[in-house]
């Protein structure tokens, strides 16, 4: 059965720095998915790398948690590329989730859900269809106003540049975690109701695919 959650005691924390892009030379078609780097990556496990990949577009501009096996392989946890493209080049990027997001009092996603292919042949006598491309992603937030907030400053630095970052999200209750790159919309405008709580509004556009992990 599965486990109820709530939007309570969530970590949501945004990327802070960027290491130097380590070129990737090979991506094989497994479960996991497992990089081979051109030099010593310098990763440990638990380190999450931002991926620019060619050739296997599903795994491009994806945040994902690594596995080190060697010093110039890695694993992407749970990621199967077994049906995925066959890989031409690639670099990584050590992530550092350094900006922690505090202020947030609500929560929306809006997008993701699939338009649809007709498959249907002269032969069938119903119609068939499959999955096509899912639809742009994005998170919304309504976030307590405070022009001296760290997190909020570094959101409108990013959407004032325009910065793709990454971000993770931690659920305290079992320790969900989900991390995506996007770009950030925060004007840092204060608005709200007479005598209610200044707020601001936020929001993140997905770019790839997200990552999901049990723990």
């Amino acid at each position: 059965m599965a486990t109820a959650r709530k939007w309570s005691n969530i970590a949501i924390a945004m990327e802070s720095a960027r290491a130097a892009s380590v070129s990737i030379s090979g991506i094989t078609k497994a479960n996991p998915a497992v990089v081979t780097t051109g030099a010593a990556h310098g990763y440990a496990t638990g380190d999450y790398v931002a991926l620019t990949v060619n050739g296997m577009f599903q795994l491009n501009d994806r945040a994902a948690r690594i596995i080190v096996l060697t010093g110039t392989t890695f694993s992407i946890e749970g990621v199967d590329s077994t049906s995925f493209d066959t890989f031409t080049s690639g670099g990584a990027e050590k992530l550092t989730f350094g900006t922690s997001i505090t202020t947030a009092t609500s929560v929306s996603s809006s997008g993701g859900g699939f338009d649809f292919i007709d498959t249907t042949t002269i032969h069938n006598n119903s119609k068939t269809q499959m999955p096509g491309l899912p639809a742009a992603a994005s998170y919304n937030f309504t976030n307590i106003w405070d022009a001296a907030d760290a997190g909020l400053l570094a959101m409108k630095a990013a959407s004032d540049a325009q910065a793709k970052k990454a971000f993770k999200f931690t659920f305290g209750t079992g320790g969900q975690i989900l991390s995506f790159l996007g770009y950030v919309g925060c004007s840092m405008l204060p608005g709200g109701s007479a005598q209610q709580m200044v707020t601001t509004e936020a929001a993140i556009t997905m770019n790839g695919l997200p990552n999901v992990y049990a723990s």
